[in-house]
């Protein structure tokens, strides 16, 4: 690929950002680690409480990517043929005879929206977890691959408890990003108020096709990152197992953390982050680095993308709970116990 199509489909990912404000007020950082993930080729949970625009935001993206796009919505009675497809009998009228034939259902799909996906029993959740990691769905003994680019980006409530179902551990390392969306500040209010009350349309352009998407995704890959980098990456994954940190249990690191009165992840971890973690956070610093036009990674991009990819991956105890310790607070302590790199600060 030569410079002068790099720097055209870079431009493109600029276009689409302005794109999606024409719809979508604020939320820079959600939409930033939206279009993150999706150039590292990765999964994505959003979760929020309802009005805050998750689902409009995703339909919005679809629209500004010449892509397919279906969404469902996850309901306690959705079952897992209702998802991958099943099989239905037909009839050749040529011949009389009767066969099956596989009915693929919405996930065949390059954009696969998963709305309130904590809505539906863990039966019916677990029929993604194929096609999320392989990218492809097994039926009745035969495998049909999924179209490229492929992405599942699911949304969920935190606050409502009720006839919800939690997404387990394995099922949540399975989303490369889990992007928490936030209140809007008082100016982004009385905009959204503006914008929603009055007669206004707004024409979305769609600006990449599968084919680029999957051009840019390759060219994500092709970052480059030092090997202090991805030491410093290795050590930040490690950090978070209790089981397994070396850092925690020096004396010397023990006497920093009462000097400076910082969490102990021994403290609040039940379980950490495996290889996945670290491959994601390698992946996810590329591709911030490619939206910001470098093709290097950096510190800055690493901490950018850090809490999203981890935050998810780290299983708190009940005095984490207790203490109204969150993991984005131990992420934060991570930071601060892991040297880093002497040629890479930034």
């Amino acid at each position: 690929m030569n410079e002068e199509i790099i720097i055209k489909q870079l431009t493109k990912l600029d276009a689409i950002k302005q794109e999606i404000a024409k719809v979508i007020v604020g939320q820079e950082t959600v939409v930033n680690e939206l279009m993150i993930s999706l150039l590292a080729g990765g999964h994505c949970l959003l979760e929020g409480v309802p009005g805050l625009a998750k689902t409009l935001l995703v339909s919005t993206l679809a629209k500004t990517l010449d892509l397919q796009f279906n969404r469902v919505q996850f309901t306690p009675d959705l079952m897992p043929s209702d998802i991958v497809g099943t099989e239905i009998l037909e009839e050749d009228h040529s011949t009389g005879k009767r066969f099956f034939k596989f009915q693929k259902g919405p996930i065949f799909t390059n954009i696969f929206l998963a709305d309130e996906i904590n809505r539906t029993p863990p039966k019916t959740q677990a029929a993604l977890l194929e096609a999320m990691q392989e990218k492809q769905v097994s039926y009745a003994g035969e495998t049909y691959d999924l179209p490229a680019p492929f992405f599942v980006l699911a949304t969920q409530n935190p606050v409502e408890q009720s006839g919800t179902y939690p997404l387990p551990e394995a099922q949540l390392d399975r989303f490369l990003m889990f992007i928490r969306v936030e209140y809007p500040n008082q100016d982004e209010e009385i905009e959204i108020l503006k914008r929603t009350t009055d007669n206004r349309k707004v024409d979305l352009d769609s600006l990449l096709s599968s084919e680029e998407m999957v051009a840019i995704q390759g060219l994500v890959r092709e970052v480059e990152i030092s090997d202090s980098l991805l030491e410093y990456i290795t050590n930040i994954v490690r950090l978070t197992r209790p089981k397994n940190t070396e850092l925690d249990k020096t004396k010397s690191n023990k006497e920093k953390l009462a000097k400076r009165n910082e969490v102990s992840v021994h403290e609040y971890i039940s379980w950490g982050a495996g290889p996945r973690a670290g491959q994601a956070l390698v992946l996810c610093a590329k591709a911030n680095a490619l939206l910001q036009h470098r093709y290097s990674v950096t510190l800055a991009d690493i901490a950018t993308v850090a809490p999203a990819v981890l935050r998810h991956r780290i299983l708190l105890n009940f005095q984490a709970e207790a203490d109204k310790i969150t993991s984005d607070d131990l992420i934060k302590e991570l930071f601060k116990l892991v040297k880093q790199p002497q040629s890479q600060l930034v």
